[in-house]
């Protein structure tokens, strides 16, 4: 009799994942971290969210989603500290909880991790399509500008960047290294440019009233700043794929916790002071564009800034698209390695040390989506896994410290048991508070990943193979 609940050793993973060189440092991750979470979800999200759900309060709902995500941060460094394996809360999940319930979450993270990046993809293109191509007068055909559900046939920008970044990846971890490193130097100082030039044309009625009345849905009159601090949790699964890396970095034991907490503190900063300026130098309802950065400074006729803040978006939006990409790959890699998803997923390229089939199969999934599906309906599905492996992760803290098989002797969560159960609660609220869409869509793919799971993960798992 199959034991679905049966759990994974840690030794297991780290034998299996020695195949992956180990090349990145605590400043590699930290690039990694702010590659994945200041990327579409600082240069098009605060617009959306502004406009549809929290005025001017945006700010706040970032500030909420970035404490609760530093939270959530300490846990999973916790984890990547004790478990320094790839497949992120998959493989803590297999580990910890039993092996469908490893299943679940890395089911629900793959979803999350191909449409972000398809999401990402889509966020570059309307810059590069609009302000780029624009500049030059040359204006793509709505043919080759949108998929079909927007009156076009193929997004060919979207497409061709995931492209671009399936290569640059399928190079090894060590280009891809070194080509986020420089761009993410570029997209911060162009943000902190935007912030401070910005913070000269703010015109404070625009913050009047701060949090229109419109938004004060329940609970506690508190509906618009939760479901928009529910939905920028896009912007931060980031901290996912940085423990996605663990089985990479030369000492996960300090390095992870340095480039989370890292990441948390850079996008606060940048994150409230981006979303606070743009609501100043524009008035919220005219923010729902996919380029509001661009857009205003447009309004305020800085037409030289708006060139530079294209520039940093599309270099900020290009980071974000390799740290998802990196870490999806890894988890699809994962999935294989333990034999839930077919064997050949989890092989790894013997030249360039890196899981080949994964990162062409993550590749084809993801160039699909950025091509055919609009922004809107992709990022409106990708929180809910985001959110349910926060609350998986956070628990987790728990039975984790009572293992007295896993040396965890790295970071630990401050305010132990208190914070975690703290941080796996608001994940729980926030997943609540998404739009009833995500909620329904998240579920279905749930379901037909749990189908997958007795049709053929159960039957394949390697686990499962060994004796008792």
């Amino acid at each position: 009799m199959k034991n679905v609940f049966k759990k994974e050793s840690v030794a297991t993973y780290l034998k299996a994942d020695s195949r992956l060189t180990k090349t990145l440092g605590a400043r590699d991750l930290l690039s990694l971290g702010i590659g994945a979470v200041i990327g579409t979800g600082i240069f098009i999200l605060p617009g959306h969210e502004a406009a549809l759900h929290a005025g001017p309060a945006v700010t706040v709902a970032f500030l909420i989603a970035a404490i609760v995500s530093g939270f959530v941060g300490m846990a999973y460094a916790e984890f990547s500290s004790a478990m320094p394996v790839a497949g992120s809360a998959y493989s803590f999940g297999a580990v910890i909880y039993g092996e469908i319930i490893g299943w679940i979450l890395g089911w629900a993270l793959i979803l999350e991790y191909f449409l972000t990046v398809s999401a990402e993809a889509v966020g570059f293109a309307s810059y590069f399509n609009n302000n780029i191509l624009g500049a030059f007068g040359v204006h793509m055909p709505k043919f080759l500008a949108a998929g079909p559900l927007e009156g076009g046939v193929i997004n060919i920008s979207a497409t061709l960047i995931v492209l671009l970044i399936a290569f640059i990846i399928l190079q090894g971890a060590s280009l891809s290294k070194k080509v986020e490193n420089v761009a993410v130097l570029i997209k911060v100082a162009i943000i902190i440019l935007f912030i401070i030039v910005g913070a000269f044309y703010i015109n404070t009625k625009n913050y009047v009233p701060f949090y229109p009345k419109q938004f004060h849905t329940e609970p506690f009159g508190m509906g618009g700043i939760s479901t928009a601090t529910a939905t920028v949790f896009f912007a931060f699964v980031g901290f996912d794929a940085l423990a996605a890396n663990s089985a990479e970095t030369v000492n996960p034991k300090k390095d992870v916790v340095r480039g989370v907490l890292g990441t948390v503190v850079v996008a606060v900063i940048l994150y409230v002071g981006f979303s606070f300026v743009l609501t100043g130098v524009v008035n919220y309802k005219q923010l729902n564009v996919d380029d509001p950065a661009a857009y205003a400074l447009k309004v305020v006729h800085l037409d030289t800034w708006n060139k530079l803040i294209t520039i940093g978006a599309l270099v900020g939006i290009f980071t974000s698209l390799l740290t998802m990409f990196f870490g999806g790959s890894r988890l699809v890699y994962a999935l294989g390695r333990d034999g839930l998803l077919p064997e050949k997923m989890g092989e790894v390229d013997e030249k360039f040390s890196v899981p080949r089939n994964a990162v062409l199969l993550a590749m084809v999934v993801q160039a699909f989506f950025a091509g055919l599906v609009p922004l809107t309906e992709l990022t409106s599905l990708i929180n809910a896994g985001t959110l349910l492996a926060f609350v998986f992760i956070s628990f987790g803290i728990i039975p984790l410290r009572k293992r007295k098989d896993i040396p965890n002797d790295g970071f630990k969560m401050p305010w132990y048991p208190v914070l975690p159960i703290l941080a796996g609660l608001a994940s729980i609220y926030f997943l609540f508070m998404l739009p009833t869409i995500s909620k329904i869509s998240v579920g279905l793919w749930i379901t037909i990943g749990i189908i997958v799971y007795f049709v053929y993960g159960l039957k394949h798992s390697k686990l499962q193979s060994k004796s008792h």
